[in-house]
């Protein structure tokens, strides 16, 4: 354990040393990727409690996921043991979760709110445009729900929302929030962007709140600041400007974040803001190799805006980067098994690679490579465990349990399992209620009480059940109260015939998959058993709501496949970047938004920089997911100066360039340049330079090309495009 102040400074760079030691006043901290940002944060932190004698107490930090969170809790308890976790260390919604807990009813709402996570949202938008007679097909829930969400973002509400709606959708869209705002507020619900919204509402108009907060944490960090939003970047600065000892690191070469409402302009602008600020470059990268580096240096410093940074590293230059191209999505996915086999016959295991693509469609003929291969894998981004149906099940029996208000949980489990409380039962249920001034969860509880002479209309049938379920409710409240938390989730489970209705289902391993899910459930529950209840229960469905995908990524799996937006803030040694591809990579959306554009090649820059010592480029010359089109390299591989790259490349110009737009009538031949006539007769027999020899088992023509299915005894079918590939006929 450190007891010097100044041992803390040992082992760091200049710069990093600088930035630690640097702690009163606006700090910028433009930290590149993999020059150790986590490790001056820790160190910073420790430094301010060790050297300026700052209470823990009055320190935050503040991240983007509880992964990083925890990890920084753990290493600066490492450097001052057990105070340090007294530092609060949090991501921004866990943070305002923690001040609504307290300050909310301020705000003139109850205590014991709900959190809605993004599937709560929806139902809840559903049901309001079912309420105001807009059809869903239409105007989609799912865009209404986004542009709420990005004015919440914004800071924007319902009524301002309204003076501005331009056109029948933003109109459409403000009666909805209008309404949406009103059914979370009648459950006691706040949604994700709520969370921040409040907060900032509640410094705004509580001085004395803002006041607390302020003189509470003296010392704010914010990491990822290049990530924050408009109520995010308000909420920093409010807390911030009594004693403006705010530190932010980040770094405006991985901003990749725009479409999730992330405001690149936070990080460039700070020093419009805080015109004293004292700006501290971290350059040396401790991850790379240089030529990588230098490879993600010639995309990233094309950039019209950005702040002035080039990696280096002691590290030397490693082996040049590979650019493989291939005939189609399969070939490429060929490719991609057949190097990483070598990558493992050279001594790195699966879990040491990684395949990243643009879109998450490109995973299909990845996943099937691998399973055709035997090659385990994991696919971070599919359906995170609390997403989980029977998981989410469990919660929303536990919601309830603590908010009789929360009606959206209410409404998913009065039914399930089956206990014959139908669509029209609980419509009525829901009227009545209604009716009563009280919610439903509410209403059955005082059926099971005979606390009610009113006459609810449905069958004596339909009341029996209703009162069933009041039953099962009281007891699961009252032993809310007294039960450990998982002892509680345990009985949720059993004693609802939750688990007796997994065990019947169909499918006997989706069964099996689902009971073993429900006990991890109670495994994770296990974790606040030693919080005094009911508010452990809070706690957990805090943090069961709040808890990220990318979290609880199994580092012990196979081979890795992900999104490049998901790779961000990890690393590999080797790294398989695919679909490189003009319209691909940079995505065809972005081609004609020139913010997009920089985003995209922002994002090219987190995909390469993942990678610590091998990096493979692949891109295929006709994709058929894409309508059998012939596509064009990427941009950013035209790019990549040449003595960095082994394999074939497109010597070419960039596609801002006359002599590289001249590329594309030259790469998609049109019908007229091919042949009037098939080339390939059904049964010819062929030779591929690659896939050996075959047999035609249908040729015809497209818009722009021939294309060929040949079967491959040793490959299997191959659908080629006879204007690219390699094709020999032997009959």
């Amino acid at each position: 354990m450190v007891i010097n102040p100044e041992s803390l400074l040992e082992n760091l760079n200049d710069p990093q040393r600088h930035a630690v030691e640097t702690a009163d006043g606006p700090v910028l901290i433009l930290a590149g990727a993999g020059s150790g940002k986590t490790r001056v944060i820790v160190h910073r932190i420790a430094y301010l409690m060790l050297a300026k004698r700052v209470p823990a107490w009055r320190i935050l930090g503040v991240t983007f996921t509880n992964k990083a969170a925890q990890e920084m809790r753990q290493r600066i308890k490492d450097l001052v043991g057990p105070i340090g976790e007294n530092v609060l260390l949090s991501t921004f919604h866990s943070f305002c979760s923690r001040i609504l807990r307290r300050e909310l009813p301020k705000l003139g709402w109850e205590e014991g709110f709900t959190i809605y996570d993004d599937a709560d949202q929806l139902t809840v938008v559903k049901d309001v445009l079912k309420s105001l007679s807009i059809s869903d097909k239409s105007l989609s829930p799912r865009a209404v729900l986004n542009a709420i969400s990005r004015a919440k973002d914004e800071l924007i509400t319902p009524h301002v929302f309204a003076e501005h709606a331009q056109g029948p959708f933003e109109e459409a869209a403000a009666k909805v929030y209008r309404r949406y705002q009103a059914v979370l507020r009648d459950a006691n619900a706040l949604d994700f962007n709520d969370l921040i919204m409040f907060v900032v509402q509640l410094f705004r108009e509580s001085p004395e709140v803002l006041n607390h907060y302020q003189d509470r944490y003296r010392y704010v960090m914010v990491d990822e600041y290049q990530d924050t939003n408009h109520a995010q970047y308000e909420l920093v600065r409010l807390l911030a400007a009594k004693y403006r000892n705010i530190c932010v690191v980040g770094d405006d070469d991985q901003g990749i974040y725009s479409w999730r409402g992330a405001d690149i302009r936070n990080i460039l602008d700070f020093e419009r803001q805080y015109p004293d600020a004292a700006v501290i470059k971290l350059e040396q990268n401790y991850r790379s190799t240089q030529n990588i580096l230098d490879a993600a240096h010639s995309i990233i410093n094309r950039l019209p805006r950005r702040r002035g940074k080039k990696l280096w590293t002691t590290q030397g230059s490693g082996a040049p980067l590979v650019v493989l191209p291939a005939h189609d999505e399969e070939d490429e996915a060929r490719l991609v098994v057949n190097n990483v086999r070598r990558l493992q016959d050279g001594g790195l295991s699966l879990s040491d690679c990684v395949v990243m693509y643009r879109t998450n469609a490109q995973s299909r003929a990845l996943e099937d490579a691998l399973v055709t291969h035997g090659m385990p894998y994991q696919l971070v981004g599919g359906v995170a465990f609390y997403q989980r149906r029977e998981v989410k099940d469990t919660i929303a029996y536990l919601r309830v349990i603590q908010n009789l208000g929360d009606t959206v949980s209410f409404s998913r489990v009065a039914n399930v399992p089956p206990r014959g409380i139908g669509a029209k039962t609980l419509a009525a249920l829901t009227l009545w209620s209604e009716m009563q001034g009280i919610s439903p969860a509410e209403a059955v509880l005082r059926l099971a009480g005979d606390s009610f002479t009113d006459p609810l209309p449905v069958t004596a049938r339909a009341r029996a059940a209703l009162e069933n379920l009041g039953f099962l409710l009281s007891k699961f409240r009252e032993e809310a109260v007294r039960l450990p938390l998982s002892a509680l989730v345990n009985m949720v489970v059993r004693e609802s015939g939750y688990l007796e209705h997994v065990r019947k289902g169909d499918n006997v391993e989706e069964a099996v998959d689902r009971e073993e899910n429900l006990d991890e459930l109670v495994v994770a529950a296990v974790r606040f058993d030693d919080v005094e209840p009911p508010q452990g229960l809070s706690l957990f469905l805090h943090e069961a709501t709040l808890a990220a995908d990318v979290d609880r990524m199994d580092a012990e799996g196979g081979l890795t496949l992900m999104t490049m937006h998901n790779a961000k803030g990890l690393e590999f040694p080797a790294v398989f970047v695919t679909g490189m591809e003009e319209e691909l990579f940079p995505h065809i959306r972005s081609l004609d938004d020139p913010e997009q554009l920089a985003e995209e090649r922002r994002l090219c820059y987190v995909a390469l920089t993942r990678a610590k010592e091998r990096l493979y480029l692949l891109y295929a010359a006709r994709r058929y997911s894409s309508n059998s089109l012939a596509r064009l390299p990427s941009r950013f591989l035209t790019e990549l100066p040449p003595e960095l790259v082994t394999g074939p490349m497109m010597q070419a110009k960039s596609p801002v360039d006359p002599a590289w737009q001249g590329m594309q009538t030259a790469s998609r031949p049109r019908r007229s340049e091919t042949a009037h006539e098939l080339k390939f007769r059904d049964g010819d027999r062929v030779r591929h330079t690659i896939f050996g020899e075959g047999r035609v088992v249908s040729s015809k023509l497209t818009d722009s090309d021939e294309e060929v299915t040949i079967a491959f005894p040793d490959i299997g079918i191959k659908r080629l495009s006879a204007s690219f590939a390699p094709l020999e006929k032997l009959s």
